[in-house]
């Protein structure tokens, strides 16, 4: 035989086979073919042929699953059809597929501002500061849905993935919508309705898990708790903080400090902007010495105050710093503001910056850090055609990079077993853990309040922050809303804007904020349930039971410039959310004399008054100026302590108001511990049962009983019965 003959035939088999590897590797693969889902915990499913990526989301946060108290959970069954998943890998990529019911609706996908249903979006989840769409370039893309059926989808990748979330109609859809012709049908739609969920991950593997519960709290609460639960906040960081301006010295914050004390205006902790250092963009990290030069006596000083200091950084080293020589051989190829980008998946470098930040500031006394712009814009960060010296692609770099950078913090401040509460720029799956909450840029009232009720699908916190108000009423609409957030913050580094810069708001804006220090009992149990339970601190309404989503869709108007394809717009409730279980909070906006609020099932009452608002209804409220509109449900308890400028300290011991509304009983579970420690992982805390109802005599009364743990640091606890105020 020819040698060309033989070659040929060689050739032959060769594509033939290549061929026949095409057709298995792009045949879809069902989840009851192969191996299937696979059982991790009671209600979480993990796909067994999704091998993760050396970086994913949740490794890079440094996470262990609890699944211990998922476990404690009742078992569930496989929320979806097994047989309508088909998950396929093609050139390269992996193409998701899950099914999608008529009436389903879909939350979640991370940390958008202009919606809160994802249903008939698409989204391109990638870390990136928020730029006013809500298109998936946002500062935490959590690849994380859950739907109103009671389930919710995990993909578990540090990738740029696209989801198409019920956007595009297949053509073997086993639920066809119908088809109209537009020259002649009225009902005929640009979108016609699709009945899957598709996800384009950009690479052949990727970990995916199915959470299932009777609820959609439920399985909010396993995801959190999958990622190992939610932070539980030192009780100063649940206080007030001002961030000063960029150039203040030294000198300067003491004297905002004592302006705060004379104002008698709640100051827990200060934060120091990029003036801090000798050089910053890039970042020296080392204290200036004109403005600061004795730094420990400064944070000495602050804490004989009683104020913690928190300090602004972003990752990017500048060729003067201390760092820059050590750091170098572990940079990525490209800088940002010509500072080199660490590779913090090396253990060198992350070795390097903790044993600096450690013993430079930690120890000094440092209590958190603001860790800004590890978000983007693309024009600022690395490219994705930088190269890193552990391997790890560019995309994925910048999907975990605030991941990274929040680990090694928290990191440091467990080994001198203190907590810490900060600012980040940039989040995502496995984030929930760690004490750092997400702020940005933009600055629309409106969308900061939907993007509050979207941290709540998607694990993670967020500020909607103050800095300045072109009115007096605006000022005081945006410090009534931050005061019922994560973190109550004004950030003036730029305008030095205080609370008392608008005289005529002034006495409302200081009720709003030592109410906030009242309700700290509330606010602190409330993130002990994120911790322990996973159960989210801001609770969009779909999580509360008894709320019917009533969404509406507004038939589309044609015009042939706004709107050639006559797209229809669907209408969320995207300005009321849950704090905790029993506060409803209704954020007023400029220029708002009244708003509607949607009760969910049951009596509703006035946290003020405690007079009946509602049941089961929507109402329309006055939009008092010097109140946010609050509601309590039907035997909701509400435990305070009395208004002053600082949360308690540890050992310090308080009068606890305890506050119950309506007629039903209440029950509510009041958690403490020492508010500074890590000891709390070690069963250094206590539950108290705080319960009211009617007595033999038929009056309302209240008792209060340890369940676990001796540290309680309440006293003369006395109950108030709102219905009886009336």
């Amino acid at each position: 035989m020819h040698d060309s003959t033989q070659h040929r035939i060689l050739l032959k088999w060769y594509l033939l086979l290549l061929i026949a590897i095409g057709i298995v590797i792009s045949n879809p693969v069902t989840a009851k073919e192969n191996t299937g889902w696979q059982a991790v915990a009671h209600g979480v499913w993990r796909y067994a042929g999704g091998e993760k990526e050396k970086i994913n989301l949740l490794d890079a946060a440094g996470i262990t699953p609890n699944l211990a108290r998922i476990n404690e959970f009742p078992e569930t069954p496989f929320p979806l059809n097994p047989e309508e998943i088909t998950i396929t890998r093609r050139q390269g990529k992996l193409y998701i597929k899950f099914p999608l019911e008529k009436e389903e609706q879909l939350y979640g996908l991370g940390l958008q501002f202009k919606h809160i249903n994802r249903r008939g979006s698409i989204y391109y989840l990638h870390v990136d500061h928020y730029d006013g769409q809500d298109n998936g370039r946002t500062h935490a893309p959590v690849p994380f849905y859950v739907s109103s059926k009671g389930y919710g989808v995990l993909i578990n990748s540090a990738r740029y993935l696209t989801v198409y979330a019920g956007t595009a109609v297949r053509v073997d859809s086993p639920h066809p919508p119908r088809i109209f012709n537009r020259n002649t049908d009225a009902g005929w739609q640009a979108m016609p309705e699709s009945d899957t969920v598709e996800i384009l991950v950009p690479a052949e593997n990727a970990e995916i898990l199915v959470f299932g519960g009777p609820s959609l709290l439920e399985v909010v609460q396993k995801y959190n708790l999958y990622g190992g639960g939610g932070c539980l906040p030192p009780k100063w960081g649940l206080g007030f903080t001002y961030r000063t301006h960029t150039l203040f010295s030294g000198q300067e914050v003491l004297q905002e400090v004592q302006a705060f004390a004379d104002q008698g205006f709640p100051l827990d902790f200060i934060g120091l902007e990029p003036g801090w250092m000798d050089r910053s963009y890039p970042c020296s990290y080392v204290w200036d010495p004109g403005r600061f030069p004795q730094p420990a006596v400064f944070l000495q000083t602050l804490r004989e105050k009683g104020v913690k200091i928190n300090l602004w950084i972003n990752p990017y080293i500048a060729p003067a710093s201390i760092l820059y020589d050590r750091m170098l051989p572990y940079a990525g190829t490209h800088t940002v503001w010509n500072g080199i980008v660490p590779d913090y998946t090396l253990g060198e470098a992350r070795g390097i910056f903790s044993d600096y930040f450690g013993r430079q500031l930690i120890q000094m006394g440092v209590a958190g850090f603001k860790i800004d712009e590890c978000d983007g814009y693309d024009k600022f960060l690395w490219p994705d055609v930088a190269a890193f010296p552990s391997g790890t692609e560019a995309e994925q770099m910048r999907q975990v990079y605030g991941l990274l950078m929040q680990d090694m913090l928290m990191a440091e401040y467990r080994k001198i077993n203190r907590r810490t509460y900060g600012l980040v720029r940039a989040s995502n799956t496995g984030g929930c853990r760690f004490p750092f909450v997400i702020y940005n840029d933009y600055y629309r009232h409106e969308d900061f309040i939907t993007a509050l009720i979207n941290s709540g699908f998607a694990g993670v916190l967020w500020t909607p922050e103050v800095r300045d108000s072109a009115t007096g009423e605006e000022w005081l609409r945006r410090m009534q809303s931050v005061c019922f957030s994560p973190l109550a913050m004004i950030n003036a580094w730029g305008s030095g804007t205080k609370p008392w810069s608008y005289p005529e708001v002034f006495e409302a804006v200081k009720e709003a904020a030592l109410l906030r220090i009242q309700l700290l009992p509330y606010l602190y149990s409330t993130f002990a349930e994120y911790h322990f339970h996973g159960t989210p601190p801001i609770r969009p309404m779909p999580l509360v039971q008894g709320f019917r989503d009533q969404q509406k869709v507004i038939e589309g108007i044609l015009d042939d410039t706004q709107n050639p394809y006559k797209l229809a717009l669907r209408q969320d409730i995207k300005d009321q959310y849950m704090l905790g279980g029993c506060l409803l909070v209704a954020p007023v906006f400029t220029g708002q004399t009244s708003r509607t609020v949607v009760l969910p099932k049951g009596k509703w009452y006035d946290f003020y008054t405690g007079k009946l608002a509602g049941e089961n209804q929507t109402i329309t409220v006055e939009a008092k100026l010097e109140e946010i509109p609050l509601f309590v449900p039907d035997g909701g308890i509400i435990p305070m302590i009395p208004p002053q400028l600082r949360t308690p300290q540890t050992g310090e011991i308080l009068p606890l108001e305890v506050r119950h509304y309506g007629s039903a009983p209440g029950r509510f579970l009041l958690y403490d511990d020492d508010g500074e420690t890590f000891d709390y992982e070690n069963g250094e805390y206590s539950w108290t049962e705080l319960t009211a109802g009617k007595g033999p005599d038929g009056n309302l009364a209240g008792s209060q009983q340890r369940l676990s743990g001796t540290i309680f640091q309440y006293s003369d606890i006395s109950w108030k019965f709102m219905e009886l105020k009336r």
